[in-house]
């Protein structure tokens, strides 16, 4: 079974290049982030046309997760227990849960399509809201991992985080600003702790996964890995390849993100002569 993650900035904007990317790649089970719409403005049709369901989790035009798999989804949860909220106080006093998890099972095997809170800048209170969210998320993923040790897990999507100096292009650029702090790093660890392998990183493939629009960061490679696929030990002693799908960077209106991949020896009804990468 091959599955995937991608943040799509938008797939209304992007719905074909994603099918299209789906189809050739011979994908089973792709977790999307920052779908960037709700239920209703979706592009289903496009999906199903090419034997894809979808489960979404969208509540506006900001972030926004979803799973397409051309294999029954089940079990599908919205959001996990703990998950802090952000935003102004509603009637209640709580605050609001933004569209950023989605968990379902294939075939098996629990994936989570996580799209982590951007943090902004290390002074904002988004900074302290994704700190408590990704410690609600290890604090989840030891229970299950707890609960149910021989089901393959694994959380997948834009992390926010790079983890190491050579994740960034030039970590003299990042000094002072998010996504390489050590809080933040320390809470990527705890995921780790928490019984995670990076599936695509053990497997010696390096890259980058986001480059900016902007000042030409593609062409220069001037880019950053924060996307990943982090798997419970069930899980990664399933994984028979893996890579980093940099072309998709290239072409036109590309998303500023690329697609993670890995392979599982799992038995689906699509696996005849199913072309194997490195």
């Amino acid at each position: 079974m091959r599955v995937a993650t991608w943040n799509v900035n938008s797939i209304r904007s992007r719905v074909g290049r994603v099918v299209d990317w789906l189809v050739r790649e011979d994908v089973d089970v792709l977790a999307m982030q920052e779908i960037k719409c709700t239920e209703a403005q979706f592009p289903f049709a496009a999906f199903e046309e090419a034997g894809y369901e979808v489960e979404l989790h969208g509540l506006n035009q900001w972030n926004g997760v979803a799973i397409a798999s051309r294999l029954p989804i089940e079990d599908v949860a919205v959001g996990f227990e703990g998950a802090p909220g952000f935003g102004k106080p509603l009637d209640d006093g709580t605050l609001p849960l933004e569209a950023r998890a989605l968990g379902a099972t294939v075939n098996g095997v629990r994936l989570w399509s996580l799209y982590v809170p951007n943090g902004r800048e290390l002074d904002n209170p988004h900074y302290p809201y994704k700190l408590e969210w990704l410690a609600a998320l290890a604090a989840d993923t030891r229970a299950w991992i707890a609960a149910n040790p021989e089901q393959p897990l694994a959380l997948m999507g834009d992390f926010n985080i790079a983890p190491f100096d050579h994740d960034v292009w030039d970590i003299r650029v990042f000094a002072g600003k998010t996504h390489v702090s050590q809080p933040e790093r320390d809470a990527f660890a705890a995921l780790e702790a928490a019984g995670l392998t990076d599936a695509v990183r053990s497997r010696g493939i390096e890259g980058y996964t986001y480059w900016d629009y902007q000042q030409l960061r593609f062409p220069r490679n001037e880019g950053m890995r924060i996307d990943f696929i982090l798997g419970s030990p069930a899980f990664d002693d399933l994984v028979t390849a893996a890579r980093i799908d940099r072309d998709e960077r290239k072409g036109d209106a590309p998303s500023d993100h690329v697609p993670v991949v890995v392979d599982l020896d799992l038995e689906t009804e699509d696996d005849d002569d199913r072309p194997m990468f490195l």
